[in-house]
């Protein structure tokens, strides 16, 4: 019976920041869910919402998106007041 454990990192097989692997992955799946999926039927689906009552909250969903996380206050030092 084989184990599906990670396995430990090694010189060889260290990836950094943009992981080979993962995206080798992520790339499988992704194309498999397209081709089992109707991303014509999900694409009408977007459309019906987007012109009926809650299009207007998904428009502004996707603006807030779009802008990012809100920026945050640099955190005071420690000892210092604010």
């Amino acid at each position: 019976m084989t184990e599906n454990k990670p396995k430990a990192p090694s010189a060889t097989n260290v990836e950094g920041e943009g992981s080979y692997t993962a995206t080798h992955r992520y790339n499988e799946k992704l194309k498999k869910q397209i081709d089992n999926v109707d991303v014509h039927e999900l694409a009408e689906q977007a459309r019906k919402a987007l012109e009926g009552k809650e299009g207007e909250e998904l428009r502004e969903a996707e603006r807030r998106a779009k802008q990012g996380p809100p920026a945050q206050k640099p955190a005071a030092a420690p000892g210092r007041r604010s």
